[in-house]
């Protein structure tokens, strides 16, 4: 299968993941509404998502799956199932370990990442992390199974499985909340058990796909065993790769964690405001760049073990290419039809007018830097491909102290909304860094057309933002009927979509050629 195919098949998945999240999320704001108990779980959320973020897709995905893939190439699949063994032996006990420690330390961890919760709110998040924190030993297996499928070529099962937690919370919200008002417990637990069941049914359809291709790994119980697996060379490895992503990775739940902080003291809602707002700008990052990285990192490592720097070059040049074909067009979206959006897709039910202006400006923050968040994600794995984790996290560093001071001159301004604007400069730099990097250490060597090619795309996405700008304005959105909503922001941003496209086939741009490359 073609690395657009493969790219174009993760993406539909996830875009299914996005549109059942979509589902969820209006669920929620509509029974909800952005209060203190919606700040409460998503405060407890991100425990477990931090943790997650750390220990598995974060810096385990990107030491575990280029040596994955090398070990794959240089021995066969016979050593690595050996080898995937004892990695998943270690994890499975230092997961355990670690699930203990946060139920145990629940209040002092919400404390840490929203002290500015009110009472009843730090409560409802405490006993929710202790619900929630066994999620990160299930969704860190999901994420072991997934770096092994992808390097086998299996894309569809890794991207398809997020779709079943979105229906376990959805199920929650449909039948848990009113159950859990019937007995007389706080209806906002039913999304912690609802986590907790999607962590279960994501790790049951992984282990099913491992089975069928031989490499489901036997989890050694013994003591001598497990000391066995950990002292392992394969384990050593990753480990001495996992130690300085690990602090890459924790520059950026610092910065998240921060951020939480920050918004735990601003008005009430504004931590859920943001959420909503991180959940449409998840859409394109998600779909193009989440996509393009995984479908990239074990392409560039068997590149780079086989000594094809020219491969490794193009594959990340048709990575730009597409990035900037793809996310400039919704940057310019994000920035002129934001109303449009949160109204169409959250204003309902206790979901205010005021809630939607609120969620708008964060909304806009992060469109100023989506271009450089979808870049991240094609860059960074260059760098984890070539095992040189230590770049990135120099830059990451840099970049949390930047962002940070940003924050302290804008938050007081400009509120929740400094946050996402923070964070998008800070991507911008950070992608301009990256890319830097790599054409300076002679690892990336543009091809020739760029120039036309960033010519062409500006053009036509200004064009599109036009007609956006003049659309935005013709029509008074939350007045109109959900399915009236609905479907004026599907036409719309199917003429803007085709408009776009077409002027892009005007100026010549070779689409289809991009395609094949």
């Amino acid at each position: 299968m073609s690395l657009f195919k493969s790219a174009s098949l993760v993406s539909a998945f996830t875009l299914a993941s996005r549109i059942t999240g979509y589902v969820r999320d209006v669920l929620m704001a509509s029974i909800f509404g952005a209060s203190a108990m919606t700040d409460a779980f998503n405060v407890a959320f991100r425990l477990p998502n931090l943790l997650r973020r750390l220990f598995a897709e974060g810096a385990f995905a990107q030491a575990f799956v280029p040596t994955l893939a090398a070990t794959r190439a240089q021995h066969g699949d016979e050593r690595t199932q050996i080898m995937l063994a004892q990695v998943a032996t270690v994890l499975f006990w230092v997961l355990l370990l670690v699930s203990a420690a946060g139920v145990i330390a629940a209040p002092a961890l919400v404390w840490l990442l929203a002290s500015g919760l009110p009472s009843d709110g730090a409560e409802a998040a405490t006993v929710m992390t202790r619900w929630m924190m066994p999620y990160i030993g299930l969704i860190s297996f999901v994420s072991l199974a997934a770096g092994v499928l992808n390097t086998w070529g299996k894309f569809a099962v890794p991207a398809a499985t997020p779709v079943l937690l979105n229906f376990a919370m959805i199920g929650a919200l449909w039948l848990g909340v009113p159950y859990f008002e019937r007995i007389g417990v706080q209806p906002i637990y039913a999304l912690a058990a609802g986590v907790m069941l999607g962590g279960v049914a994501q790790l049951l359809m992984q282990l099913l796909t491992l089975k069928k291709i031989d490499m489901l790994p036997r989890i050694a119980w013994r003591p001598r065993e497990i000391k066995a697996a950990w002292q392992h060379e394969d384990t050593q490895k990753i480990f001495k790769l996992m130690l300085p992503a690990l602090l890459g990775v924790s520059v950026a739940q610092i910065s998240l964690l921060i951020n939480t902080q920050i918004a735990s003291y601003l008005p009430s809602g504004s931590v859920s405001w943001l959420s909503y707002s991180d959940r449409l700008m998840e859409f394109p990052t998600a779909l193009l760049g989440v996509a393009l990285g995984v479908v990239l990192m074990p392409q560039l490592a068997a590149a780079r073990v086989a000594g094809d720097q020219a491969r490794y070059s193009h594959m990340i040049d048709w990575g730009l290419r597409l990035v900037l074909l793809f996310a400039l067009p919704c940057a310019a979206a994000l920035l002129v039809f934001t109303p449009a959006l949160v109204a169409t897709l959250y204003q309902y039910g206790k979901f205010s007018a005021a809630d939607a202006t609120q969620v708008c400006y964060s909304l806009m923050g992060y469109g100023v830097g989506l271009l450089g968040l979808v870049a991240i994600k094609v860059l960074a794995p260059a760098y984890f491909a070539r095992q040189d984790m230590k770049t990135p996290v120099k830059i990451a560093i840099v970049v949390l102290i930047f962002t940070q001071i940003l924050n302290y001159f804008l938050v007081p301004y400009m509120r929740h909304a400094a946050l996402t604007l923070s964070i998008s400069l800070g991507a911008i730099l950070n992608a301009s860094w990256l890319l830097l990097g790599l054409i300076r250490k002679g690892s990336y060597q543009p091809s020739p057309g760029w120039t036309k090619c960033i010519t062409q795309i500006v053009l036509a996405t200004l064009a599109m933002a036009l007609l956006l700008w003049w659309a935005q304005a013709q029509v008074d959105w939350a007045a109109l009927h959900a399915l009236a909503r609905l479907g004026s922001l599907l036409g719309v941003m199917l003429v803007a979509g085709g408009l776009y496209f077409a002027i892009l086939a005007l100026l010549g741009f070779p689409i289809r050629q991009l395609i094949r490359r």
